[in-house]
C-alpha cells in the first residue's frame, strides 16, 4: 500500500490538551498512521511515490464516533413514509398521502418522524389519518411515541376499555376513545401488528446506514438497541452477518436490550449473544443498554418532585431498588452498562446502580436531560461517562413551548450541564440517537459550543432558536470534537479515536478549519473526505 501524506492544513489529534493536541501532518503507512507532527518532519518520512491529501488550510480530525445511536432502524425509515425532513401538518399530510398513492400495496403505512410541535399539546389525533384505506403507524421523532389511525386501533383491539399497560399510556379522547397516540410500552399494542422486516430489509438498512453515516464523518457507532423494542426488530443477526461477510467496516459495539419486564434470568441470555459477535473484527456485544425513563414533553421522564401544571413523577421502567442488583451483577460480568435517563431521578437511579462497580468496564448514562445540582460530581467520583446528545440543548420549540412549562424555572436551569460536567473532571463521549435527530457530529458541536439551533434546521425560523439556551453550559469546540472522536472511542475500546503513531487511520477532512470560523458559524463545516483504515470510504 502506498503511503499516504495530509499536509497543508491543521491537524486535530485529540490527544493532550487543547493546547497540545495540534500538528501539522500526518503520515499513514498500511492503514496505521505512521507519524504526526511538523509537515516537513513527517514528509521525510515518506516513501519515494507516497500519496498527498492537500488539506488546503482546512481541518483533518480523528473520524468520529457516535456513541449513541440506531443505524439499522434510521435505515428502515428512510424506506418508509419519510417525515423527518418535513415540518407541519398539512406537509405530513401531503407527504402521507403521496407514500400511501406510491405504495398501494403496502398493507399498512408505515414510517415515522413527525414532531411534537407541529401539533396542539404536543398530541396529533387518529382521525387525521382517517382518509388512509388502511391502518397507519407512524413513530414520533423521538421514538418514544406512535401516531396510528382508527383503523390501527381496530385492528389490534385497542378500545376506551383497554387499559395502559405498565410501561406506557394510550392517549385518549374526553370520552376515553383512544385517541391516536400511544407513548412508550403502549406503542407495542400496535408496532407488533406491523409487517416485519425481512432479514433482507435489515442487512439492506444497516448498509445504506453506513454509507450514509461515512458521508458524516462517522467511522464507528454504538448501536443503543440491539434487541426487540416498540416495535423494531432485533438487529443482532444483521450485525452479525454482515460483521462476518466484511460488509461492516465501521467499529461498531451493540448495546444489547435490556428487556424491563424481566429480571435477571436475562443476564444468562446475555452472556450467549456478547458471545455470538465474539471473533468478529468489527462488531462486538460488550454494552447491555436500560432504559430508565422516558422523556419529558410526554411526562414519562422520572422526576423527583411532580411536573408543574399536570402533576406526576414520570415513569422508572425498572425498579430501582432491583436495578442495583442488575447492573451490579451485569458488572461482574465485565459487561458495560449504557443507561437512558432523561429525569434527575432517573440519573440518580443509574448512579445509585452504579456505586461499587467498576470503572474499567467503562459505563455511560445517555441524554442527561435533567440533572439535580448535589448529583453532577457523582459522574467523576465512580467514573461513569456523560454521554451527550448536544443537539437537544437549544430554546426550539419542544423545549419551550413542551418542556421548561412543565419543568418549572429552578429545574429547567440543570438541563444538559455540560460545561460543569467538565469542571468537575467528568469524561465525556457524545452522539446523536440518530434518526431521533440529526446523525452530523458537526451540528451537535455546534449546539454544544453555542447553545443555539445549527442555522439549517428547519427550527431555525423558530423566535428563540438563536437565543442562547443557558449560555453557561456551553463547551470550547476542543472540548466538544474530543468527546465526538477520542471519547466515543474510548467508550467503545476502539484503537481509533485520535491521530497518534501506531492508531488505525481513521480520520476525517473537512471543508474548512471550524477553529478559525467564528463560533456562530460552525455547523457551516462540512465533511470533504472520511478514511477507514487509510483508505477513503468517502469523498464529497
Amino acid at each position: 500500500m502506498t503511503d499516504l501524506l495530509f499536509r497543508g492544513g491543521t491537524v486535530f489529534t485529540a490527544t493532550g490538551t487543547p493546547d497540545t493536541a495540534l500538528a501539522e501532518a500526518v503520515l499513514v503507512r498500511d492503514g496505521v498512521i505512521a507519524a504526526v507532527g511538523a509537515a516537513d518532519d513527517v514528509t521525510r518520512l515518506a516513501a519515494p511515490g507516497h500519496d498527498v491529501v492537500d488539506l488546503g488550510g482546512a481541518l483533518l480530525t480523528p473520524g468520529f464516533t457516535d456513541s449513541h445511536m440506531h443505524p439499522v432502524q434510521a435505515g428502515l425509515e428512510r424506506a418508509k413514509c419519510e417525515l423527518s425532513e418535513i415540518y407541519g401538518l398539512p406537509a405530513y399530510l401531503d407527504a402521507i398521502a403521496a407514500y400511501a398513492a406510491a405504495n398501494p400495496g403496502k398493507e399498512w403505512i408505515d414510517g415515522g418522524g413527525w414532531d411534537m410541535t407541529a401539533f396542539p399539546g404536543g398530541l396529533p389525533h387518529r382521525s387525521r389519518l382517517d382518509f388512509l384505506d388502511r391502518p397507519a403507524y407512524l413513530i414520533q421523532r423521538d421514538h418514544h411515541a406512535a401516531w396510528v389511525n382508527t383503523r390501527a386501533l381496530e385492528r389490534a383491539g385497542i378500545t376506551a376499555a383497554t387499559p395502559d399497560p405498565p410501561d406506557g399510556r394510550i392517549e385518549r379522547d374526553p370520552d376515553g376513545t383512544p385517541s391516536g397516540v400511544l407513548h412508550e410500552g403502549a406503542m407495542d399494542l400496535v408496532g407488533l401488528l406491523t409487517p416485519r422486516p425481512t432479514a433482507a430489509d435489515l442487512d439492506t438498512a444497516l448498509m445504506d446506514a453506513q454509507t450514509y453515516l461515512f458521508s458524516r464523518g462517522i467511522t464507528g457507532w454504538q448501536d443503543a438497541i440491539v434487541g426487540s423494542y416498540a416495535g423494531s426488530d432485533d438487529q443482532l443477526p444483521t450485525y452479525l452477518s454482515v460483521a462476518a461477510s466484511g460488509r461492516l467496516q465501521a467499529r461498531v459495539v451493540g448495546a444489547l436490550w435490556w428487556d424491563r419486564a424481566r429480571g435477571s434470568e436475562q443476564i444468562g441470555e446475555l452472556l450467549e449473544r456478547r458471545t455470538s459477535a465474539e471473533g468478529l473484527e468489527r462488531f462486538s456485544a460488550t454494552s447491555v443498554k436500560i432504559m430508565q425513563d422516558g422523556i419529558a414533553e410526554n411526562f414519562t421522564a422520572a422526576v423527583i418532585e411532580p411536573y408543574c401544571r399536570c402533576g406526576g413523577h414520570g415513569l422508572s421502567y425498572v425498579d430501582p431498588e432491583a436495578l442495583k442488583g442488575y447492573v451490579a451483577e451485569l458488572d461482574r460480568h465485565g459487561f458495560q452498562v449504557h443507561f437512558h435517563a432523561i429525569g434527575e431521578r432517573a440519573v440518580r437511579e443509574a448512579l445509585d446502580s452504579f456505586e461499587g462497580t467498576a470503572p474499567a468496564n467503562r459505563h455511560h448514562i445517555a441524554h442527561l436531560q435533567i440533572i439535580e445540582p448535589s448529583d453532577l460530581p457523582r459522574f467523576a467520583a465512580l467514573g461513569v461517562t456523560a454521554n451527550l446528545q448536544p443537539l437537544w440543548a437549544t430554546h426550539h420549540a419542544q423545549m419551550d413551548e413542551l418542556t421548561i412549562p412543565f419543568l418549572g424555572e429552578e429545574r429547567s436551569g440543570w438541563q444538559y450541564p455540560f460545561a460543569e460536567l467538565v469542571r468537575l473532571g467528568t469524561r465525556l463521549c457524545a452522539g446523536s440517537d440518530w434518526p431521533v435527530s440529526n446523525a452530523d457530529p458537526l451540528a451537535g458541536m455546534h449546539v454544544a459550543v453555542n447553545r443555539t439551533e445549527p442555522g439549517d434546521s428547519h427550527h431555525a425560523g423558530y423566535p428563540t432558536a438563536r437565543t442562547p439556551f443557558l449560555p453557561g453550559q456551553r463547551v470550547d469546540l476542543a472540548t466538544a470534537l474530543t468527546a465526538y472522536t477520542a471519547g466515543s472511542a474510548w467508550i467503545n475500546r476502539s484503537p481509533a479515536g485520535a491521530i497518534e503513531a501506531g492508531r488505525p487511520a481513521d480520520l476525517v477532512v473537512l471543508d474548512r478549519d471550524p477553529f478559525t470560523l467564528p463560533p456562530e458559524e460552525i455547523w457551516t463545516t462540512r465533511v470533504a473526505m472520511t478514511f477507514l483504515d487509510g483508505q477513503c470510504v468517502y469523498s464529497a
